[in-house]
């Protein structure tokens, strides 16, 4: 009792909270929003990527859990910049879950990988479309902050194995892309 009463009484006279973060109330239907939202916004149906304003509705519910995340002013209007940020956020934002509550983030890693393939797919084919396909695979590689992560080991295989199917679905077996995705996801064991 004393002790906890003392390192009370440090940490406030030090200036640092050693209170626990608690998972965001709103994160998991925010989370299945964003998802929808931006299966939509990928395929065309609600704005499309690229148009330099459509994605403003999922950045900012993004933004509720990591203010940090933006669309610098040299991605607006590129589909490729604009879908690797919202990725990555989205991505980020079920890492941030899965920490909390581990096998239920990794059934909703499961959901947001197969909505970006199906979505991918639907998308019309063209420049678009690649530019679409470059811009997963980079918010999923790079934008990503792994260190938010769950430390259970079977809901963080699930998670991993996931975002490593993700390159190989979009860009082929056997690609470039798909080689550099199962290499960076590979190396998250580790």
């Amino acid at each position: 009792m004393f002790r906890n009463l003392s390192s009370q009484l440090a940490a406030a006279a030090t200036g640092k909270d050693e209170a626990k973060k608690v998972m965001s109330p709103t994160l998991r239907s925010d989370i299945y929003t964003v998802v929808d939202l931006a299966k939509s916004w990928i395929t065309g149906g609600r704005g499309q990527a690229g148009d330099g304003v459509s994605y403003g509705a999922i950045l900012s519910t993004i933004q509720k859990h990591f203010p940090d995340v933006k669309v610098g002013l040299e991605s607006v209007g590129h589909a490729e910049n604009e879908v690797a940020v919202i990725v990555g956020g989205i991505t980020s934002m079920i890492l941030e879950y899965s920490r909390w509550e581990s096998m239920s983030g990794g059934m909703a890693m499961r959901t947001w990988v197969d909505g970006l393939v199906g979505s991918h797919a639907k998308a019309a084919p063209g420049s678009r479309k690649d530019a679409i396909a470059k811009g997963i695979t980079r918010g999923i590689n790079q934008n990503t902050d792994v260190s938010l992560m769950t430390k259970d080991f079977t809901a963080r295989i699930q998670i991993i194995s996931a975002l490593k199917s993700v390159s190989s679905k979009i860009h082929g077996d056997g690609t470039d892309e798909a080689r550099k995705g199962e290499a960076v996801w590979s190396s998250k064991f580790i």
